[in-house]
C-alpha cells in the first residue's frame, strides 16, 4: 500500500482427515483479475479486501454466495505502490525480511 498500511487478502481454510487418519489443516489465497498496476506483472493478483469488507469475509454466518463473490474483485491500483523484489522469494525454501526489500 502506498500508505506502508498492513492489508488483509481473501483466502479459505480447511481441515479434514486423510485416510491416515491423519487431521491435514490447508489454505489457499484467493486471486483475481490485476488491476492495471499489477497487470504489467502478473495476469491475477490476491484478492485484497478493504478493511471495510474484512469482518464481512470473516463473517461464517454470511452464507449468500453473491454477496461473498462480490467482494473478490481487484484493489484499487491508485492506493498501491510496486516496486522489485529479489527472485530469491519464488523458492519456499527462503524466508527471510530480504525478500521484500527493494532490488536496486
Amino acid at each position: 500500500m502506498k500508505d506502508d498500511s498492513l492489508f488483509g487478502v481473501a483466502g479459505l481454510w480447511e481441515s479434514w482427515k486423510a485416510p491416515d487418519g491423519q487431521v491435514i489443516h490447508t489454505c489457499t489465497i484467493l486471486t483475481t483479475e490485476p488491476n492495471e498496476l499489477m497487470a504489467e506483472i502478473h495476469d491475477r493478483m490476491p484478492v485484497i479486501l478493504p478493511k471495510e469488507h474484512q469482518s464481512t469475509w470473516l463473517n461464517p454466518s454470511i452464507q449468500d454466495k453473491d454477496q461473498l463473490k462480490s467482494l473478490l474483485i481487484p484493489y484499487a491500483a491508485d492506493e498501491m505502490m510496486v516496486y522489485e523484489v529479489s527472485t530469491k522469494v519464488n523458492s519456499p525454501m527462503n524466508n527471510s525480511v530480504e525478500l521484500i526489500q527493494k532490488v536496486v
